[in-house]
């Protein structure tokens, strides 16, 4: 056992001393040591839930005759820290995440993990610690909240953003609103629908290193807690059998994950953690790979914001393992890859099936016969940019316009509340990205507010920061070359004509490249917004969105 180079021979007296110091018995020092690591906190509502998870894995472990060992990471709710400095930092404990994880494994010398998450950044920040650990690890996570209840609909959280647009624009009263702000979060859990911790969530099934049910079974059923106890038990057979992450993830595993998140239209974020991920796994994903496979991968869920379901209809729909299910009747994913239930994914999925055609629509009948996701390419994003294809409306998906530049993204809120923004306008937000942001900012107050006030049929976002899954609309972004690199989107002026045709993945400025050379030639780096800190540092160090926002 790994842990045993804390704990056999004369040597490690001074270790099991400091051992017997914590509580621990001989008998717990004889049994494998099982991490658990926990993001629990107060503030997120996906995760002050998640002792009773962290609680029914321990009980897994000891069933299985482990011994459990609890310890912390942080995390951000990305909705709270959402359109102010705030979001700086919430992509950037992703590494934070990883990294804590990693030193305390390696300083503690666990023989297995058990990852329990359930937000934005926490969840690729712990599947990103398991790969780089690359000892036995199972994922439980907290599980989706329950939709809420507005005058005989469904609602969540991105009703609320899209509400204050509509506030702002008098479509809506302030009684409204407050009664909306009371009914949108009814539940703990992550937000109720396919937003980036859900999408996440639902992946981390797909890759084999969480248990069916991980993405879907809702944080306040029953069977969440015995889902966790299941991992606990699941863990004890991994290290057991000596089944790694690596062993789990592989380059079929990789595009099986990618192929689900067409079919699901999963946060375009999935698109920058799975990227992340894969470096981890010591995989290669090019960019390039997302529109092979979504031009193969017909997109059968429409879930909130692209449409009215949630995540709770796609659980008694039966989940992502009948998503899969349907995907496999075309052949459409790598059924011999191992999973954490020691089985292959054709063994997992084998007596899964769609109950709901109508959340999970039959493959010979989707919603479009390509994916949720697509990555534009031009001289606006010369290595490339993301949008949510599955939430864009029909009449956006081809779009011609006059350019709007903002240099943050509190100038373009402010534009878009003061009325500057006309139909037919194309928005764009620069030196938001990984460096310039720093930290790759979400941008759901501006396109909520786009949608909230009705324009969302008629102007675009475009931008080198990120857009929540919660966002809907002609919403592009990821795009890179970023501006504080030199990336052409640092080039663009006001009234500059911008194509995008998302069905053909173009993105263009129709400007001429000599103009284009000579913006370039005047165009002079900007001063690092922040130069302290963990910011500070974590702008020196990150690379491209393209390469998925790491540390090189």
């Amino acid at each position: 056992m790994r842990s045993d180079r804390i704990k056999i021979g004369a040597d490690k007296a001074p270790h099991r001393s400091l051992l017997r110091a914590a509580g621990f018995s001989d008998e717990e020092m004889k049994r494998p040591m099982i991490g658990i690591v926990t993001s629990q906190n107060d503030i997120i509502p996906g995760h002050v839930h998640l002792d009773k998870i962290v609680q029914g894995a321990k009980s897994g472990v000891l069933l299985a005759g482990g011994t459990p060992v609890i310890f912390p990471t942080i995390g951000i709710c990305d909705g709270i820290s959402m359109g102010h400095e705030g979001m700086k930092y919430s992509l950037p404990t992703r590494e934070l995440i990883a990294d804590s994880i990693e030193c305390m494994v390696k300083a503690h010398s666990f023989d297995g993990l058990v990852l329990v998450p359930n937000c934005d950044k926490i969840v690729p920040g712990m599947l990103m610690a398991a790969l780089r650990l690359n000892i036995p690890a199972v994922v439980v996570s907290g599980g989706p909240m329950l939709a809420g209840k507005y005058r005989g609909s469904s609602i969540s959280l991105s009703t609320m953003f899209e509400a204050v647009g509509a506030y702002n624009a008098n479509k809506i009263s302030e009684e409204d609103l407050l009664e909306m702000e009371s009914s949108a979060c009814p539940t703990c859990g992550s937000c109720s629908g396919m937003f980036t911790a859900n999408s996440m969530n639902c992946l981390t099934e797909v890759l084999g290193l969480g248990l069916p049910g991980n993405g879907t079974i809702p944080a306040v059923y029953s069977d969440r807690i015995r889902l966790a106890k299941d991992a606990g038990m699941a863990i004890m057979k991994l290290v057991e059998k000596d089944i790694k992450p690596r062993d789990i993830v592989t380059e079929k595993t990789i595009k099986n994950a990618l192929t689900v998140d067409m079919a699901l239209g999963c946060s375009t974020n999935s698109v920058l953690h799975l990227t992340a991920i894969a470096n981890e796994a010591k995989i290669e994903l090019n960019l390039d790979i997302i529109n092979e496979v979504s031009s193969k991968t017909p997109n059968l869920c429409k879930l909130a914001p692209a449409g009215e379901n949630h995540i709770e209809d796609l659980y008694f729909a039966g989940g992502i393992q009948a998503v899969m299910n349907e995907l496999s009747k075309k052949d459409l994913l790598n059924l011999d890859c191992i999973t954490a239930t020691t089985k292959t994914l054709g063994e997992n999925i084998k007596e899964a099936h769609v109950i709901n055609y109508d959340v999970i629509k039959p493959i010979e009948n989707p919603y479009s016969l390509t994916g949720g996701i697509q990555v534009l390419r031009g001289n606006l994003a010369v290595d490339g940019a993301v949008v949510k294809k599955s939430a864009v409306l029909p009449e956006m998906m081809k779009h011609e316009g006059p350019a709007k530049v903002y240099d943050s993204e509190e100038d373009a809120i402010a534009a878009i509340w003061g009325g500057k923004i006309q139909s037919g306008d194309v928005i764009i937000i620069r030196y938001e990205g990984p460096k310039g942001g720093p930290g790759m900012r979400e941008m759901l107050s501006p396109t909520s507010a786009i949608a909230g006030m009705g324009l969302d049929k008629s102007v675009a976002l475009i931008t080198d920061g990120r857009f929540s899954g919660a966002t809907r609309g002609a919403s592009i972004g990821h795009v890179s070359p970023e501006a504080a690199v030199g990336g052409n989107i640092a080039l663009i002026k006001d009234g500059d004509r911008i194509s995008i045709d998302i069905e053909k993945g173009k993105l263009e400025i129709n400007v001429s490249e000599e103009e284009l050379e000579s913006r370039r030639k005047a165009w002079k780096e900007p001063e690092p917004k922040i130069t302290d800190g963990y910011l500070g540092r974590y702008s020196k160090l990150v690379s491209s969105a393209s390469q998925g926002a790491i540390f090189k």
